[in-house]
């Protein structure tokens, strides 16, 4: 089977809360990671649209959930990155609550997309979100970003590192990762390959 055809990625809504999501239908497949941990370059990259989803220096640009609907019902969903974004105190609880309730109780959500900084991987809140995730029990693939940043043989062995870590804290998630650079677009093919299995493309299931 062929990859989904990422380029023609559309925007379709934001979200403020669970009641202005789309319909909890078809194939969702959700991006998350730390603020300002390039979420938005990497779905520009995927998507080859640089205006897909806008890009800022500041954490906590993202601060809307954001749907992009592919073909065959499948939609990315852009949540709010974590952490120590610049918003309000109660900004930030409305997100926790709101993002763990989307990510236990969304049901067609066919696995998760976490992005971390390969240079600052496994940070308490990327531990926190990983047993989220694993109290789900969907696939998750993990995206080490900015690995331009490292020699090869450097992001090796955070991947090595990170591998095992994922490994022994949480046994019963399953999962796979892989390097990878916006800026370099370096990883862009394997991604759309793997986002594409999640979704079920390449076994026939969507």
């Amino acid at each position: 089977m062929q990859n989904l055809n990422f380029q023609i990625a559309e925007f379709l809504k934001s979200a403020n809360t669970l009641a202005q999501c789309p319909p909890d239908e078809g194939h969702e497949i959700a991006l998350l990671g730390r603020s300002n941990v390039g979420k938005s370059s990497l779905l520009n990259a995927l998507t080859q649209n640089k205006r897909m989803a806008k890009i800022s220096k500041t954490p906590g640009r993202t601060q809307l959930m954001n749907f992009f609907t592919l073909e065959q019902e499948c939609k990315l969903v852009d949540l709010p990155g974590y952490g120590f974004a610049k918003v309000p105190q109660r900004i930030r609880a409305h997100w926790n609550k709101t993002l763990s309730t989307f990510i236990a109780e969304r049901q067609c959500l066919r696995g998760f997309v976490l992005i971390m900084d390969i240079r600052h991987p496994l940070t308490e809140l990327d531990e926190q979100m990983l047993q989220w995730l694993a109290n789900r029990e969907l696939d998750t693939y993990i995206v080490l970003n900015k690995s331009d940043k490292l020699s090869k043989q450097k992001a090796l062995l955070a991947e090595k590192q990170v591998r095992e870590s994922i490994s022994a804290m949480w046994p019963h998630l399953p999962f796979n990762l892989q390097s990878f650079s916006s800026t370099k677009k370096q990883g862009v093919d394997l991604l759309k390959a793997e986002i594409s299995r999640l979704f079920g493309v390449n076994n026939q299931q969507v």
